[in-house]
């Protein structure tokens, strides 16, 4: 030891700090002076480490290899603790296998990591590392204070290459990373967008990336607290988030739940470092980037999918950032040294930040052991990590004061509060905890398995059965006490981990203060809708101080998790219902409660003191509060699972109260609704099994007059609620709702919570079982036995129906009884069943329902549903369509692209127009820009085709027209789609999806149609008119008045110019306008009309853009024009909004044949730029689902009996809309699900009528053949060649009478006979002219006339 420690000593560090790393290069240098920095090859920086460890003083260094890159070079990790255990078989000759080649880890000591050159040709950090390799050896061997200090607190864990083949490949010197090869890993992977990604489609192909692989199991083998990603090409210290949800190129601040820590660490290192603290790298080609302090949020400078220091935050519980440490990716070796010069002190203090916030032990309270992967939760901050093998922890916080919980299966959570973090040294807090003891399961080995029942009526809608045991008793909940959001949030994550085959953790939305509103499904398929099974939630915490329904159902998880597989009850109800649980509702109000609270208001309300059960429409009086983000988020969930049953738990009093909650008179009145028969007996079904509640008299000593009979009461009759949430529940969807307060005591004390558990859980379960009371079934349709969605099930003398799901299911709850149900939908003919409802149980009731054309007139032939199945891709293509169409299908898409934009600014017309040509020049196989005029000051109107053919004619593929900019005050719709065009290219051949999309439609994009008002407009004005008109001061959305050609020199040059080079055209299947001042979708007419031609289909449309909105179908801008305050779905007609003449989708829809609906992005007209990528982020969804729309409704082919294409062909559709075949005989028209009438009409052809039916996720394809007209003068062929023959025959036996009388004149005159005779042959040609004459002239009065001047000279020659 003293030889070692004295070699060390005689190698001691010179000026530089550095330290030499093996004999042969003892020389390079003088006396006690470092070598000289340089680059070192795979084998040589592999023997300098070998080196380093092994003259290292003892227990000090560990030298392994996490694994091997592609082409077989090891990676290399040097270990720096004092006091490491010998290598296994250590002085024997044979190293021993270990778990992890690294070594065990140190009780209590925090783990760091600091990776480099992860791309080949950064390669700045390989020798920085080994530099600080060696400075810390020397340092620790000599004695010095801060080395020494480092390393036996730290366990510092050194990989100088994950990417040592791209480094091989890698040029000195080349600062902009232009070696081919050398950033990517041996098989052209970028390491950085190869890790498992948060917000990516789905988990990456690890396969050609061994180096990532190594990496992710060995930090799975061990608990890194803190890590440094060393990289080159700026100089800036970055932390997370690297990405977000909508993939912006940039500008999104992507937040993190520790982003306070994150900006302190990467502080640290910036604050140390010359250049980097500066914020002004100055980079060659960059002279323009900051970053204030030198640091940035990673997907706020550039989004980075699949990076690895997002992997370390969200998997491994290890906070990582990126050090850019030099302009220079590869900077030259004689620039090392200035470089470690730089970067020391940051290396250092980035290191000893392991030591900031909260450390100690989590063990049992008993025997005193560690336990491992304790949670451990800290109130405010959605991030738990977990403890080591030893039950030892380290949570990095900034300074300030904490509530922290930890929590571990089995045991009883502990929270400590008020915990004071200071800057330096972490604060010490070790948990003790205490066993929780479990019931002994009895013996289960006799239990019998219970049969399935068997369907009645439809094999698909059977009931899953459960197999438990017979004796077994259902453990009950241990663990009451109250939980605030951090411990909520541990105990939800935990179920979810534990029990990952039945249940799903989810968030519906954010409450006011950014807190997660989250559901927990439990079912048997989590995550999946199974068709006629139906769905079930409770929600909680409505009023953020009345906390028992919280605390309930967190029980109720915990019982039916444990329970599944073993209580007869559970399973079955697992098994047959998607039971969704929202423990909390208002999370913010709860924060602000206290224990104890009988009575108050203190913590009702959210935090923007609105009452949540005041703030949902009401059907009889208008709601004046703003919508609340988590009413907002309820409503939404709500129209996006088929839910059939809800409960509402509250606290206050004891009783179950069922709708209507108020009335028109806003009085305390019975309020009954049509299913008030049903709601009493849901009830009862719940306050039968709370004897307390079941007495009807709850809280003598607070009301002492208040009496309830059976426990159940009218929600009316007991006091007017306006905007409650029950209610809005049965007018807008299939649910029905009741509210149950559950006690008189509105935030009891803990030690209470074990009596509410006992005095609810049977009526928790019974409620639940209601689900499955009444009737459920299918409506299917006869002719391909596909379900009907939205089919309307109605009950006779009930006045609510009911609609089917996606795949014709329905559930209809009713008391027993005996009920006309009648199955109905559009283009179908009505069934109406007589059905018996028991006591007992659900009634399986299907319809199956034929078209209304089963019966077809003579004439009529229907044709539904010809695809074209012979082309695979057309069936990848109809698949795609499908997937996108379904719950979710557009989300992953948007997940699954690689790139997404970010419109941070506006662009003025010059901007514009390069911005356009940009796109054309960057992307020309698959955009074509062209000028469809001009504006009245001579600025261009722009046009841009996406296809992957823009410069052909593809009449097959349908053809889809965004516009906007049409008042020029509104510029968001010109942003809109503006990013819309660049996503598209972006994504193309990227992104699977996005390329199949636009190799199958026509995309044209019209930006700005009015640019000269455009330039008018002020950014910032949310109700000026300023702009809103062109340079002639007219509204251009007033200017379409008539088709008529004589109008168009009196229209706008703008308007002519759309008119005449995209609406006549008549080629388009879709438009959709975009404008502002509202946020809504209408659909024609903007004029005041009586009817409405495919009304259905525009306002499917428009539903469809308002639906896939998060917030523009709930109805309820808030602009301040009190004309658009409550429009249901957020969809109304033009005119029944703001009627006006020679609008421009009115227009669109009379004379170019194309339904168009115009889109109200934002109440602001022109909102500053600062809202941008939130307005994209709000519409990109929406947009593109507007992209998959143009494939469905029906695609046509029109031909004659040949086969040969018909084109120009009229197809009417339900006897109003029209459209023309475009050239090869194709057409393609949007209609709403259902069955439709087609007319098909050409000049020579009969004409033809067929139906189709048509599907809500795929086009349906007809094929229509003409026959050739059989009608002559409109009277049938066969009789018109009858009459021509009986006419011709009559005028050859003329001919021959007058033949015969001119014979007998003629031998009265002998000169005559003789010429005759003499003539014979030509008078013969002059009588079979003749003859001729007269057929012809059977078929054409020009040829009757010509042969009567034939005959007067024939017969004038005679005489």
């Amino acid at each position: 030891m003293a030889g070692r420690l004295l070699l060390w000593l005689l190698l001691g560090l010179g000026p530089a700090g550095g330290a030499h790393i093996k004999k042969a290069e003892a020389g390079e240098g003088a006396a006690g002076e470092a070598p000289a920095l340089r680059y070192l090859h795979s084998a040589e920086l592999g023997a300098a480490l070998r080196a380093l460890a092994d003259g290292a003083p003892p227990g000090l260094a560990r030298l392994f290899s996490l694994g091997q890159s592609v082409e077989g070079r090891p990676l290399w990790v040097l270990r720096l603790t004092a006091g490491l255990e010998p290598r296994a078989g250590a002085g024997t000759g044979t190293a021993l296998p270990e778990a992890d080649p690294g070594g065990a880890p140190l009780p209590g000591r925090p783990q760091v990591k600091l990776v480099a050159n992860m791309h080949g040709d950064e390669p700045l950090g390989r020798p920085l590392l080994l530099r600080l390799a060696q400075e810390l050896v020397s340092g620790w061997a000599r004695g010095e204070p801060r080395a020494g200090r480092l390393l036996n607190t730290t366990d510092l864990y050194l990989l100088p290459s994950l990417n040592p083949d791209g480094f091989e490949r890698a040029r000195e010197g080349d600062c902009a990373g232009a070696a081919p090869g050398g950033r990517e890993n041996g098989r052209g992977k970028d390491l950085n967008r190869s890790f498992p990604d948060q917000f990516g489609a789905g988990p990456p192909d690890l396969e050609p990336v061994p180096e990532v692989r190594a990496l992710i199991a060995w930090m799975q083998r061990n608990k890194f607290v803190l890590s440094g990603n060393l990289h080159g090409g700026s100089v800036v210290a970055s932390y997370p988030f690297d990405d977000s949800a909508m993939h912006e190129s940039s500008g999104i601040y992507s937040k993190s739940a520790d982003d306070e820590v994150f900006k302190n660490l990467a502080k640290a290192y910036a604050s140390n470092h010359p250049i980097m603290k500066t914020g002004t790298p100055n980079c060659p080609g960059e002279q323009l980037e900051t970053f204030k302090d030198g640091i940035t949020n990673g997907a706020h400078w550039y989004d980075v999918e699949g990076g690895m220091q997002d992997y370390n935050y969200v998997w491994a519980d290890c906070f990582e950032i990126t050090l850019e440490l030099s302009c220079c990716k590869y900077p030259l070796a004689s620039q090392l040294q200035q470089e470690w010069e730089n970067n020391r002190e940051s290396l250092l203090t980035f290191i000893e930040k392991v030591h900031m916030g909260v450390k100690g032990f989590v063990r049992d309270s008993v025997t005193g052991a560690g336990l491992e992967n304790a949670t451990i939760g800290v109130a405010g901050i959605a991030h738990n990590i977990t403890a080591g093998r030893f039950g030892d922890y380290h949570r990095l916080l900034v300074p300030g004061t904490y509530n922290i919980t930890a929590a571990v299966r089995g045991y009883v959570p502990m929270t400590v509060e008020n915990i004071e973090v200071k800057e330096g040294a972490a604060t010490g807090v070790d948990f003790s905890l205490q066993p929780t003891v479990m019931a002994p399961v009895p013996d289960s080995t006799q239990a019998a398995a219970t049969p399935a029942p068997a369907s009645a009526t439809n094999a698909s809608a059977t009931t899953k059965a459960a197999s438990p045991t017979s004796l077994h008793q259902p453990l009950q909940p241990k663990d009451f006490r109250h939980h605030h959001f951090p411990d909520l949030e541990i105990f939800l994550r935990r179920y979810a981990s534990e029990y990952p085959n039945i249940t799903r953790l989810y968030s519906v939305g954010k409450s006011v203060e950014q807190r997660e509103l989250y559901v927990m499904e439990i079912s048997d398929n989590p995550g999946v809708h199974e068709p006629g099974e139906p769905e079930f939630k409770y929600i909680g915490n409505m009023h953020g101080n009345e906390v028992v329904g919280r605390e309930l159902l967190l029980n109720l998880i915990d019982y039916l998790c444990k329970n599944f597989e073993t209580d007869p009850e559970v399973t079955e109800l697992v098994l047959n219902t998607r039971i969704h649980i929202m423990p909390s509702m208002n999370p913010d109000g709860y924060e602000k409660s206290q224990e104890g609270d009988r009575s108050s208001t203190v913590g009702r309300n959210n935090s923007n003191n609105y009452d949540l059960n005041r703030n949902f429409p009401d059907q009889f009086l208008p709601t004046t509060d703003p919508l609340q983000p988590e009413t907002r988020a309820v409503m939404s969930w709500l129209r996006d699972y088929p839910f059939v049953l809800s409960a509402n738990l509250h606290g206050g009093s004891l009783v179950v109260n069922y709708p209507f909650d108020d009335d028109e008179k806003g009085i305390a009145i019975y309020s009954k609704s049509p299913d008030d028969a049903v709601f009493q007996q849901l009830a009862l079904a719940y306050s039968k099994e709370n004897t307390q509640m079941y007495q009807g008299s709850p809280c003598k000593d607070m009301y002492p007059n208040e009496y309830f009979p059976h426990g159940i009461t009218n929600g009316a009759h007991w006091y007017n609620v306006q905007g409650g949430m029950q209610d809005w529940n049965y007018i807008n969807t299939n649910c029905f709702e009741v509210t149950i307060e559950l006690g008189c005591v509105k935030y009891p004390n803990a030690e209470d919570l074990p009596k509410y558990w006992e005095q609810n859980h049977r009526s928790l379960l019974q409620f639940v079982k209601q689900v499955h009371r009444g009737v459920k079934g299918f409506v299917l349709d006869a002719a391909d036995g596909r379900g009907i969605v939205n089919a309307i099930i109605s009950v006779a003398d009930i006045d609510h129906p009911v609609t089917t799901y996606e795949a014709g299911d329905y559930w209809r709850l009713l008391v027993p009884g005996s009920y006309k149900i009648t199955a109905s939908a559009r283009g179908y003919n009505t069934v109406t069943k007589t059905v018996s409802v028991g006591d007992r149980g659900v009634v399986q009731v299907n319809f199956t329902l034929s078209r209304t054309d089963s019966k077809v007139a003579a004439g009529k032939s229907p044709v539904i549903n010809i695809p074209d199945t012979s082309d695979p891709t057309t069936k990848e293509f109809e698949t795609l369509i499908k997937e996108l169409s379904a719950e979710n299908g557009l989300e992953r898409l948007m997940l699954a692209s690689s790139r997404d934009v970010s419109p941070y600014r506006y662009h003025p017309y010059k901007d514009l127009s390069d911005f356009l040509r940009a796109l054309n020049l960057n992307y020309p196989k698959i955009t074509n820009l062209t000028k469809l005029g001009q504006s009245a000051e001579y600025r261009q109107i722009w046009s841009l085709e996406i296809s992957n053919k823009p410069n052909q004619s593809e009449p097959e593929e349908p053809k889809i027209r965004f516009v906007a900019g049409l008042h020029g005050n509104a510029p968001v719709g010109t942003e809109l789609l503006l990013a819309l065009a660049e996503f598209l290219c972006m994504n193309y051949k990227k992104n699977a999806a996005i390329t199949k999309l636009i190799d199958r439609t026509r995309i044209v994009i019209v930006p700005s149609l009015n640019p000269d008002g455009r330039e008018t407009a002020q950014e910032g004005d949310c109700t000026s008119k300023m702009g809103l008109t062109n340079a002639h001061s007219k509204d251009l959305d007033t200017d379409f008045t008539s088709n008529s050609s004589l109008d168009t020199g009196t229209r706008e040059p703008e308007t002519r110019a759309i008119i005449e080079n995209l609406i006549w055209k008549r080629d388009f299947s879709l438009s959709v306008a975009l404008d502002g001042g509202s946020l809504l979708v209408t659909y024609p007419y903007d004029k005041p009309v009586q009817t409405v031609e495919n009304k259905e289909t525009l306002k499917h449309l428009a539903s469809l853009y308002a639906n896939n909105h998060p917030s523009m179908h709930l109805g309820q801008p808030g602009c301040i024009n009190e004309s658009d305050k409550n429009i249901p779905g957020g969809v109304i007609r033009g005119a029944e909004w703001h009627s006006h003449l020679g609008s421009m989708k009115d227009f669109s829809v009379t004379f170019g044949h194309c339904p168009e609906i115009t889109v109200y992005t934002s109440c602001c007209y022109f909102p500053s730029a600062g809202q941008l990528p939130t307005l994209w982020a709000e519409n990109k969804k929406s947009l593109l689902s507007m992209l998959v729309e143009v494939h469905k409704g029906v695609h046509g082919f029109v031909q004659d009996k040949s086969g040969k294409p018909v084109s120009k062909a009229l197809i009417v559709f339900n006897e109003g809309v029209k459209v023309y075949t475009k050239e090869g005989g194709y057409f393609h028209v949007l209609l709403a699900p259902g069955i439709h009438n087609i007319s098909a009409m050409a000049d020579g052809y009969q004409q033809q009528h067929v139906w189709v039916l048509v599907h809500h996720d795929a086009a349906s394809s007809v094929v229509i053949v003409f026959d050739l007209d059989n009608k002559i003068f409109g009277l049938s062929r066969p009789l018109v060649v009858t009459v021509a023959g009986a006419t011709m025959s009559a005028l050859v036996l003329t001919a021959c009478i007058i033949w015969c009388v001119c014979s007998i004149k003629s031998n009265r005159h002998k000169d005559g006979f003789h010429r005759l005779r003499q003539h014979h042959d030509d008078y013969e040609d002059e009588i079979r002219m003749m003859s001729t004459s007269s057929k012809k002239s059977l078929l054409s009065h020009e040829f009757q006339d010509e042969t009567d001047t034939e005959e007067e000279t024939l017969y004038s020659s005679k005489h």
